[in-house]
Formats: C-alpha cells, sequence, structure tokens
C-alpha cells in the first residue's frame, strides 16, 4: 500500500506542485491551507507523514507540529519545509518533534529522498520493541512515554529519542556523529556540539529521579548508557 502524504501549505501554488511530484512516485496525497484544516484530515485519514509549511497564518508549522506530538501521534513522519536557514531554528523544529525539515527552494527529488528516508526510520522503529526497560527507566515507544520509577516523566521528542537510542544499545559508545545518523537522520544536517547540548538535557531531566549518572561521557569518544556497577 502506498504511504498517504498530507501537504500543509498556505500557498495552493506550492501544495499543486508537490502533490503532483509525490503523485508520481506513487504517494497517496492529501493537502490543507492551514492547521485547522490539517487537524480535521488527521482526525479522519491514516496518515503515515505530513509535509509542514513552518509560516502559515493563524497556527504556524512549528506549533502545529507541537500540538501533534503531544496529542501522542508519534507514528507520524513530521517534515518542516521552510525558508528559514539559522540552526537555531531548525533545532526548534526538531526539538518540538519534527523528523526533517528541508530548505526552500527545494529540489522534488531532493524532497521525495527525504521523504523516503524518514519513512524508512519510522518502519524501523515501530518494528521494534514497543516496551524497553533498564535500572528505574522504562520506555514505551507505543505510547510515546517514559516512566520512572513507574512514574510518568515528560522529555522533549528529541530527549525521547536520544534516551530510547541509548538505552536500547547498553554499554556501547556513541560519537557524536554516530548520534546525530541514529536519532536526527543522517540528512539532517546540524552541528556535533547540538548533541552535547541534548545530552545535558537528558541528564538535566534525570537528575531528581537520581539515573543521570546512566548517561556516561567517554572522554574523546562520544557517549554512552551504563547502568551503575
Amino acid at each position: 500500500m502506498s504511504s498517504h502524504i498530507l501537504i500543509v501549505d498556505d500557498e495552493a501554488a506550492i501544495r499543486d506542485m508537490v502533490r503532483m511530484a509525490l503523485e508520481m512516485e506513487g504517494f497517496n496525497v492529501s493537502d490543507a491551507s492551514n492547521a485547522h484544516q490539517a487537524a480535521k484530515i488527521l482526525a479522519e485519514e491514516s496518515i503515515d507523514l505530513i509535509l509542514l509549511d513552518w509560516m502559515m497564518p493563524g497556527i504556524s508549522g512549528i506549533d502545529f507540529a507541537g500540538r501533534i506530538r503531544r496529542e501522542g501521534n508519534a507514528q507520524v513522519g513530521i517534515i518542516m519545509v521552510t525558508a528559514k536557514d539559522d540552526e537555531n531554528d531548525l533545532i526548534r523544529g526538531l526539538d518540538v518533534g519534527a523528523d526533517d525539515y528541508v530548505k526552500k527552494p527545494f529540489s522534488t527529488k531532493e524532497l521525495v529522498s527525504r521523504i523516503n528516508a524518514v519513512l524508512r526510520r519510522l518502519a524501523e522503529k515501530s518494528g521494534s520493541q514497543d516496551v524497553v526497560s533498564a535500572g528505574k527507566i522504562t520506555i514505551d515507544s507505543g505510547q510515546h512515554r517514559i516512566l520512572i520509577d513507574g512514574n510518568n516523566v515528560e522529555f522533549s521528542p528529541t530527549e525521547f529519542k536520544l534516551l530510547h537510542f541509548l538505552l536500547t544499545h547498553p554499554d556501547r559508545v556513541f560519537a557524536r556523529d554516530q548520534l546525530l545518523d541514529n536519532v536526527w537522520g543522517n540528512q539532517v544536517y546540524v552541528e556535533d556540539r547540538t548533541v552535547d547540548v541534548h545530552i545535558r538535557r537528558l541528564r538535566k531531566v534525570l537528575e531528581p529521579h537520581e539515573c543521570d549518572s546512566y548517561i556516561n561521557t567517554v572522554r574523546g569518544v562520544g557517549y554512552r548508557f551504563s547502568l551503575p556497577a
């Protein structure tokens, strides 16, 4: 069955161009001109991935992406389409739960490649074990929840993915570029220092629960998840 893509953009010309390109690649395509229309489609149809314009009147794309993730739709891929090129803006998009971003102007060839890459990652994730545990931490991917000592603890989407990846590969040391490839995706171009920022944030959330020591720094190499001896 073809993947179902939802295009959300307030410019009709862009929606029409992207729709034509994706339909030629065999995708099933729906489109919406704003977040309200998109929310209605999401409620009524099975959507695999959303191409979401950042700058839209009313509810912006970045706010809508955050809303989608807060509502627990972790299985839906999100690619932000944006004219912004400031790294902090792009990191903000990934932090609210976007899987990737495409900068305007873009080629349809690049767009299709990024869509396929995100869909592959989502398929691999859905095929993995839904519930995993280590020490005090339990991660339920199906419900997109992290429990510590049985209590639900809030993490940002990026922190969720980072902790999940490290926990499911215990005692292995990962360099920053390996974490970027496996957590952010090898087609998402952010700097290595982004990993350090998120490791600090992750430890800050884990610290009140005395789990921050699970995330080890291996000097000159990278990071690993390891339970205390």
